[in-house]
């Protein structure tokens, strides 16, 4: 009994050793022992949370694998900010006093960085209400189609049809004109315009449309291609085949497609595309009367 308790002893004196000594305050190995302990039981608590999420909501139709990994990135964000606290006390950090005297220069940055504040609180937002995921197919105000790779606090990845990622701020998620194609209806309504040259058979025209439509494998079936006739163009009738597909990733390969096809009916067809004419005249300026 008496040699365990030198054991336990010459432990106590070996955690209480003092490694760094500043004024008053002090770090001794017990400090970074528990220091430690907390930074792995974190990062295994976000393992185990990663792991509960994906078999609990593994095959479930009502939550998305992007909401999923939302779910696990908001954990994650409280369990690091629950960490970091637990860290600075574990070393003798007085975490309230901290806060109180720092609120001074906590302004001061709030002032400076008020772009970065605001792309915080905007993936705050994202992961909390949903509107934007991992997954979702979105097209921002000048064109630019993309799937939305990761979701971070302050900004988030997506990779666009060439290939290339591009880090956008999270507030341009939240406050620019977004397009979430993915939070649409299953089936998305497209069309494809071209034009005929007068004197075309009209009724030919939509038959062989509605035909390309319907042969394209990518274009529902549920919801019928439908033919408008759009108007009469300077040196053209034009119609738009409207069409409805769930392939949005890849909707510009089907509407080439479909394109490569109408333009070999027609040819089959003899039905004409015209090109656009201009009469041109010109007028002498010389007078060849004087």
């Amino acid at each position: 009994m008496e040699k365990l308790k030198e054991i336990l002893e010459t432990i106590r004196q070996a955690l209480e050793f003092k490694l760094i000594e500043l004024g008053g305050h002090s770090i001794s190995i017990y400090n970074i022992v528990s220091l430690a302990v907390i930074l792995i039981v974190v990062h295994l608590t976000i393992k185990a949370l990663e792991r509960l999420v994906s078999k609990r909501f593994a095959n479930k139709n009502w939550i998305s694998m992007g909401k999923q990994v939302a779910l696990v990135q908001i954990g994650k964000y409280i369990l690091y900010v629950i960490g970091f606290v637990l860290a600075l006390e574990s070393i003798g950090i007085n975490t309230t006093a901290l806060l109180i005297g720092s609120s001074a220069l906590f302004v001061g940055l709030g002032f400076g960085l008020q772009e970065a504040f605001r792309d915080f609180i905007s993936g705050i937002i994202l992961l909390f209400e949903g509107d934007v995921v991992i997954g979702d197919v979105i097209e921002f105000d000048d064109g630019t189609i993309a799937v939305v790779k990761q979701i971070n606090l302050r900004t988030s990845k997506v990779r666009t049809r060439d290939g290339i990622v591009l880090i956008v701020p999270n507030s341009q998620l939240i406050n620019d004109r977004v397009i979430n194609w993915s939070n649409s209806n299953k089936l998305t309504r497209f069309h494809v315009g071209v034009g005929v040259a007068y004197g075309s058979d009209v009724e030919k025209v939509r038959d062989i449309l509605i035909k390309c439509g319907n042969d394209h494998e990518s274009i529902s079936n549920r919801v019928k291609p439908i033919v408008m006739f759009k108007e009469f163009d300077d040196s053209s009738l034009n119609f738009d085949l409207i069409f409805w597909s769930d392939e949005v990733w890849k909707i510009e390969v089907v509407k080439s497609d479909l394109r490569f096809a109408i333009d070999k009916a027609f040819r089959e067809s003899e039905v004409t595309i015209p090109f656009p004419q201009r009469d041109v005249h010109f007028k002498n300026p010389l007078n060849t009367n004087s």
